[in-house]
């Protein structure tokens, strides 16, 4: 038998936006707990985005995160001394986890400018379908296509 059953933990809407999906970013940017600075990045970049694109930042932010985020992926299972890449379908909450993560580490490999501007030109690029986000969800598909055969192993 397993341990405790985990407590999924409320995470309360951001301050200036009032959305949840938008605090979830920023405790992603965060590092060594420094919620402020994380704040401070991601509202300079949606500043950032707001002059760039003369849009709603929260607009550009959500198609950037609908188009980063992945419909299959896939899982290794192991069967009979063999290691099978199985395609899977990504639930809702993991598909937005897995397009926030990709987004900000796609910033990060950035070089050369202050986060807050890489982060902004990656949003911006995701939102318009091209970057590296966008490219490695594409990646992912790919590889879930190419293992289409082992479909039937999925549990």
């Amino acid at each position: 038998m397993k341990g405790k059953k985990k407590v999924k933990r409320e995470i309360m809407p951001d301050t200036v936006y009032n959305n949840v999906i938008v605090a979830k970013f920023i405790n992603q940017v965060m590092r060594r707990g420094k919620k402020e600075l994380a704040r401070k990045i991601v509202y300079r970049a949606f500043d950032i985005i707001k002059e760039k694109t003369q849009r709603d930042p929260l607009e550009v932010f959500n198609f950037a995160l609908e188009n980063a985020s992945p419909l299959l992926e896939v899982r290794p299972k192991r069967i009979g001394g063999a290691t099978y890449q199985v395609p899977r379908e990504v639930k809702k909450e993991r598909r937005s986890t897995l397009a926030i993560r990709w987004i900000i580490q796609a910033a990060k490999s950035r070089k050369g400018k202050p986060m807050k501007e890489k982060l902004a030109e990656e949003l911006i690029s995701a939102s318009k379908n091209e970057g590296v986000a966008v490219k490695k969800k594409e990646d992912t598909h790919r590889m879930a296509e190419a293992n289409r055969a082992f479909a039937h192993f999925a549990w």
